[in-house]
């Protein structure tokens, strides 16, 4: 469904991502794991265009498209099939749970109000917040927020979200409450490419794990495979430090 082959970006003299191929199907949920610095994140924001990646092909639906020049219009196409869940939450401070969510739907794809709450409240219910559709996000829990985020995402109807490490601004407690949303989104097929330092969700959840370092993918294989029997010597070791081997 989306594939990225040989993605290249670059800070200044500083080369992050050095020619990353990585493919995600219909109902995967790929988890990609890596320790700080290696190019995780910068790969989701290329992939949804939040950075411009320098060279780079990404395929989505079928269609090509070279990730350097990429036209607004083609950018727009493919966002309206994507969603994206910040690490931080990326609130409006100043609007409720509910208009968080209905914001995109009405200013971004244009939808009547009315069918833009009806459709922003089942994303809230489906994420367990009815009871908190009129609090603002300094009335909500970490936790809370990061599901009125992924509330918002679902609101969209994407074929494919991206998740930015979304829990590490959370304590383990609310931690569990994101989890147990994604992984029953993963349950119902949701396809989902999810940049993670939970080894439980990448073992228990994710059907495929991409292991990154240094901007390059230094293993990917089914979950199973990857946490049983790791090929590469340097993905044994990460998985010795962070306990899982």
């Amino acid at each position: 469904m989306v594939e990225v082959k040989g993605i290249k970006k670059s800070f200044g003299g500083t080369e992050v991502l050095k020619g990353v191929d990585i493919k995600v199907g219909q109902g995967d949920v790929v988890a990609i794991l890596g320790p700080s610095g290696s190019g995780k994140t910068t790969l989701l924001r290329c992939m949804n265009f939040l950075e411009r990646a320098q060279a780079g092909q990404l395929v989505f639906d079928g269609q090509a498209y070279d990730l350097h020049k990429v036209t607004k219009k083609e950018i727009a196409a493919i966002r309206r099939k994507t969603a994206f869940v910040f690490q931080n939450y990326n609130l409006f401070l100043n609007k409720t749970a509910l208009q968080n969510v209905t914001e995109g739907l009405v200013i971004a794809r244009k939808m009547p109000k009315d069918q833009a709450r009806q459709t922003a409240e089942q994303a809230l219910e489906k994420v367990g917040l009815s009871d908190r559709m009129d609090y603002y996000p300094s009335q909500l829990s970490g936790g809370q927020q990061q599901r009125v985020a992924i509330a918002r995402a679902l609101a969209a109807q994407p074929e494919i979200i991206y998740f930015d490490e979304p829990t590490s601004a959370l304590d383990p407690e609310l931690t569990g409450e994101v989890l147990a949303v994604m992984r029953q989104l993963a349950e119902e097929g949701m396809t989902m490419l999810v940049v993670t330092h939970e080894m439980g969700f990448a073992r228990n959840v994710s059907s495929q794990v991409v292991f990154m370092e240094d901007g390059l993918v230094v293993e990917s294989a089914p979950s199973k495979e990857f946490f049983q029997s790791p090929r590469s010597q340097r993905t044994q070791e990460f998985l010795r430090l962070v306990g899982q081997e």
